[in-house]
C-alpha cells in the first residue's frame, strides 16, 4: 500500500491532496533546440501517465504534426487529464474539439505590458474575450483552464475582476501565473491568497524559474489556496523554464505527504529519456535525479553514510530510482580509506587506515574513485564512536 494513501498533515488533519500538470509537452518544447517527434510525444505522454501526474498538457494548436500528437494522446485512454492548449480565442477553442479534448487551457495576457504592447487591447476588451471564450468552450461541453498571463504583474483589481468574470462564466480551473519568473514566494503567496478570498474556483499555479525561485513560488502558492502545480520534466521550458517534476514530486510526496500515486522510482529513467531526446544533459548537481544527488565525499559524511545513509540522505536513492555511490580521494579519511580497504580485500588496523588517508592527501590528486555503494555494503564498517 502507498504509505502516503491515508498520510495526515501534522495538525492531525488529513493532507492536502497537492496536483500535479505536466507541461513537458507544451512548456518543454518552448525550451530552446527542443522539438519532438510525435513518436516521442506519445511516448513521454504514456511515461507521465504511468508515473501519476493528474494532467498532461500539449498545444494541437502549434502545427499540424502537434494536432496529431493531440489526438492519438487524447486516443490512449489514459487516466491523467490531457489538456489541450491555445490562446484566448474561439479558433483555439475549435481546434481542440476537433481533436476530441475534454479539457482546453485558454491563456491571456492581463498585465498593462501584455494588453498594450503584445495584445493591443483594452481591459474591457480583455475580459470580453476570455468570459467569451470561457463561455465558447462551456457550451461544446468542455471543461476549460484559464490563464491570467503575466498575472503576477497585472493589477490586483483588475485580476480580481477577471476573476469573477471567468467564474461566472464558468470556468472550471484557474491558473495564476509568474510569467517572468519575478514574484517571492511570500508575494506569490499574497497573490494567490487575494485570488482565492475572491473566488472558490479551483486554482493552479504555473511559476519561470527566472531568478530560480520556480518551485518555491509554486510551493508558496499551494500554501496560499492552490491545488496544482506546473511542472516539466527537468524544468526545461521558455527561457530557464518552470519546477522540475522530480523536485516537485518529491516535495509533495515525502514533505507534505499528499495522497497520490507517484510512481517516485521512475524519475531517473524520465529524465534519461528526456536527455536523450533533446540532448540537453542532466545537470550533475541537479536534485534527485543528478549523478551527483547521492555522491558522498568527505570523510565525515562516509562516515555517517557507512553507518546509516539517512544522516546525509533524506530520501533514500532507490525510492527516486537513483543510486549512492562514494568518492574515494583526498578528502576521504580514515574510514573511507579504512572502506576502500575493505573492498580490495586488504585487512587493515585502524592506523593503518590513516595512514593510507594520509597519502591519498598527499597524492594532492582530488578525487582518485567512484564506487556505488548499495545499501547491502551499509555498515560493512563501522566507524568509530
Amino acid at each position: 500500500m502507498d504509505p502516503n494513501i491515508h498520510a495526515e498533515a501534522h495538525n492531525g488533519q488529513p493532507a492536502q491532496k497537492i496536483r500535479i500538470l505536466d507541461s513537458t509537452l507544451r512548456e518543454g518544447e518552448q525550451h530552446p533546440g527542443v522539438s519532438f517527434t510525435n513518436k516521442q510525444r506519445i511516448q513521454i505522454a504514456w511515461e507521465l501517465d504511468s508515473f501519476g501526474v493528474d494532467q498532461i498538457e500539449i498545444s494541437p494548436v502549434v502545427s499540424p504534426d502537434h494536432r496529431e500528437a493531440t489526438r492519438t494522446i487524447i486516443g490512449l485512454g489514459l487516466e491523467a487529464d490531457i489538456v489541450s492548449h491555445g490562446r484566448a480565442l474561439r479558433q483555439d477553442v475549435d481546434v481542440s474539439i476537433d481533436c476530441g479534448a475534454k479539457w482546453c487551457a485558454a491563456y491571456l495576457g492581463i498585465s498593462e505590458v501584455h494588453m498594450a504592447d503584445k495584445l493591443r487591447i483594452t481591459r474591457d476588451e480583455a475580459m470580453e474575450r476570455a468570459v467569451d471564450t470561457v463561455q465558447y468552450a462551456k457550451s461544446h461541453g468542455l471543461k476549460v483552464r484559464f490563464t491570467l498571463e503575466d498575472g503576477s504583474r497585472a493589477d490586483p483589481e483588475f485580476v480580481r475582476k477577471m476573476c469573477v468574470a471567468i467564474r461566472d462564466a464558468g470556468v472550471d480551473r484557474i491558473s495564476l501565473p509568474d510569467t517572468v519568473g519575478v514574484m517571492r514566494p511570500a508575494g506569490m503567496a499574497r497573490f494567490v491568497g487575494m485570488v482565492r478570498d475572491t473566488v472558490d474556483t479551483p486554482l493552479d499555479v504555473h511559476t519561470h524559474n527566472d531568478m530560480g525561485l520556480a518551485l518555491a513560488n509554486s510551493l508558496a502558492g499551494v500554501d496560499a489556496g492552490a491545488d496544482q502545480i506546473h511542472t516539466t520534466i527537468d524544468g526545461i521550458g521558455e527561457r530557464t523554464g518552470i519546477p522540475s517534476l522530480a523536485e516537485a514530486a518529491v516535495v509533495i510526496a515525502r514533505l507534505y505527504k499528499s495522497p497520490n500515486r507517484l510512481k517516485l522510482y521512475q524519475l531517473r529513467d524520465l529524465s534519461k529519456h528526456i536527455e536523450m531526446y533533446t540532448g540537453i544533459p542532466i545537470p550533475e548537481s541537479k536534485p534527485v535525479v543528478g549523478s551527483s544527488a547521492y555522491k558522498h565525499k568527505a570523510g565525515t559524511h562516509l562516515a555517517a553514510i557507512l553507518r546509516n545513509p539517512a544522516a546525509y540522505e533524506p530520501v533514500p536513492p532507490d525510492v527516486v530510482g537513483n543510486r549512492r555511490t562514494i568518492v574515494f580521494g583526498e578528502l576521504s579519511g580514515k574510514t573511507g580509506a579504512g572502506h576502500l580497504m575493505s573492498i580490495l580485500g586488504l585487512d587493515g588496523s585502524d592506523q593503518q587506515a590513516r595512514d593510507v588517508a594520509a597519502g591519498l592527501k598527499r597524492l594532492r590528486m582530488g578525487d582518485l574513485l567512484e564506487m556505488p555503494l548499495p545499501d547491502s555494503l551499509v555498515q560493512r564498517i563501522t566507524p568509530d564512536e
